[in-house]
């Protein structure tokens, strides 16, 4: 359907591990940030990094006066130290929202103000079965639950003389990886695999010298798990604004992990049934295998856009993620589609 392809799902599977195993949680993207500046910069675009700390791009395109944005983030979930207990472990807050239940055991990574980086696990308090025969009635939290450094310490004090502190920050191990039969399975799917999907839209663009009358922007956000990452960076002469995040796959929608979802409805209400109704007929005629549906409980970007009031038509895609904000799994077959209907909603004249 679009020539070259295997070669830019090559490029999308190989950069989207790269950039999960990049720690970037909501508050400490920098390194993500510039990881994808690089990646920009070498495909031969020339990016900047926004005061928020965020990604704009110009893709490319004449008409100026009726742009289209691409909204994505590389802020994920995590977590950050809230105290130094007095047995050297250290009780977390969580960014974003990062569940307990879900963060039981992960091994992590606590961030220094020094530049020094400790490993440590994410465990129940007193988590031994042997041992605690309240184990299975305990509900996990962050008040029940501790970072268990991987140093030996047995007091704050001891803690403390590894310059860790309250506000340092915790990435949680994404655990990455991709099956023979196409699975992508790994925390923070959402939203860098979006990013790599754009990147790969990107590289498309670029190699293949495609020529597209409206201008494509592309911001990659850094806020977005906390509400306000689409709310600033909007360039000139936008019209229409669409996130590309993670579909929804569970109960009550169609989508699977192997499609594109569009999505009509979420919490914050109706997309524009105009751009909506674009992005299907996009999919059709890329021959996109796509769901459309209404996501209960879920917020975009580029909500956070209207609210800050651009005016703008929105929109909102994305590969099918299961398990969200857990540990999720998508498949190689939804990149390819939501890679598809982005070149078929961008560069139709």
């Amino acid at each position: 359907m679009v020539r070259n392809e295997e070669k830019y799902m090559e490029y999308m599977l190989d950069v989207t591990p790269r950039l999960l195993a990049v720690d970037s949680p909501t508050g400490f993207t920098k390194n993500a940030a510039a990881f994808v500046k690089k990646e920009l910069e070498d495909l031969g675009y020339q990016p900047e990094i926004t005061r928020k700390g965020s990604v704009l791009v110009n893709l490319g395109g004449d008409d100026t006066e009726d742009a289209i944005l691409l909204e994505a983030h590389l802020d994920t979930l995590g977590g950050m130290v809230a105290e130094v207990k007095d047995n050297g472990r250290l009780r977390l807050t969580n960014l974003g929202g990062m569940n307990a239940n879900n963060a039981e055991a992960e091994n992590c990574r606590v961030y220094t103000r020094s530049g020094k980086v400790y490993e440590g696990t994410f465990q129940l308090i007193n988590p031994s079965i042997h041992v605690n025969g309240d184990y299975n009635k305990i509900e996990r939290s962050y008040e029940t639950m501790e970072l268990v450094l991987d140093e030996r310490v047995q007091s704050r004090a001891e803690t403390e003389e590894l310059g860790i502190s309250a506000g340092d920050i915790v990435g949680f191990e994404p655990r990455t990886r991709i099956t023979e039969s196409g699975y992508i399975k790994s925390r923070f799917l959402d939203d860098k695999l979006s990013v790599g999907i754009i990147l790969g839209f990107a590289k498309y663009l670029k190699d293949e010298q495609i020529q597209h009358k409206r201008a494509v922007y592309v911001h990659i956000t850094t806020y977005e798990e906390v509400g306000h990452g689409g709310s600033a960076g909007v360039p000139e002469g936008v019209t229409e604004a669409i996130s590309v995040d993670m579909g929804c796959v569970g109960d009550g929608l169609t989508c699977r992990e192997h499609q594109v979802s569009i999505c009509a409805k979420d919490s914050g209400g109706p997309y524009d049934y105009e751009v909506v109704g674009k992005l299907i007929d996009a999919a059709k005629r890329m021959e996109a295998d796509y769901a459309v549906d209404i996501y209960p409980h879920y917020g975009s970007d580029v909500e956070a856009t209207l609210r800050a009031g651009y005016d703008v038509r929105h929109g909102l895609i994305g590969a099918g993620v299961y398990a969200s904000h857990g540990y999720e799994r998508s498949h190689k077959d939804g990149m390819r589609h939501t890679w598809r209907t982005l070149i078929g909603y961008c560069t139709e004249e």
